[in-house]
């Protein structure tokens, strides 16, 4: 069943896109995958290891900035682990991976220690500190847009920082009013265009 994005917040097509000097954009973990891990063009489909990257390349290029948030890598070092679970062992269960394969486990670490090193090689922190205020601001925002926990607290180190740009390939960001989504994703820009909520900078 495609996904019925009720889209609020504005989007903007990555693929036709011209980065500016004075861009600031906050990049999603998805996009730190495809660009950091070594083993992400096993899997997805072919715009999400060809486009995003590009696209960092031309803000960088352009001297944009780039932000990621330290809570990416939590949620990077979660899938690449899952990622390097799948290629050893379908069968294996998470823990039994991480606990009883130290070799597969030193691998890992070496991946995400890797990948992360990208990341802060190319981008600067904003950071969060998650206490009862940002919690409780992540369960107001909860229950009106459509976004998992990590998505949540990243939004709310973007309000602290003043960004409303974020480079993704999620669509539950669209759920956002009030931001910027640049992205690749084709479901996701159909449903802007047909929402009249994709634009063109």
């Amino acid at each position: 069943m495609a996904v019925q994005y009720a889209v609020k917040a504005e989007v903007v097509n990555i693929q036709f896109d011209t980065p500016q000097k004075d861009d600031i954009f906050l990049v999603d973990t998805n996009v730190w995958y495809w660009l950091t891990y070594t083993q992400a063009s096993t899997s997805p489909p072919p715009y999400q290891i060809n486009d995003y990257p590009a696209y960092l390349t031309k803000i960088i290029s352009a001297q944009g900035l780039l932000l990621y948030c330290g809570l990416s890598l939590a949620e990077l070092a979660h899938i690449i682990e899952k990622a390097e679970r799948e290629i050893f062992s379908t069968t294996l269960k998470p823990k039994e991976y991480r606990h009883n394969k130290p070799t597969e486990r030193a691998n890992v670490v070496a991946e995400v220690i890797a990948a992360w090193g990208q990341v802060t090689s190319i981008a600067v922190s904003t950071d969060i500190t998650i206490d009862e205020t940002t919690t409780n601001a992540s369960l107001t925002r909860f229950q009106t847009q459509l976004l998992d926990g990590y998505d949540l607290l990243i939004l709310e180190a973007m309000d602290k920082a003043g960004v409303v740009q974020v480079i993704t390939d999620d669509g539950d960001y669209v759920t956002v009013p009030g931001i910027k989504v640049f992205t690749a994703n084709r479901n996701v820009i159909t449903a802007a265009r047909n929402q009249g909520k994709l634009i063109t900078r």
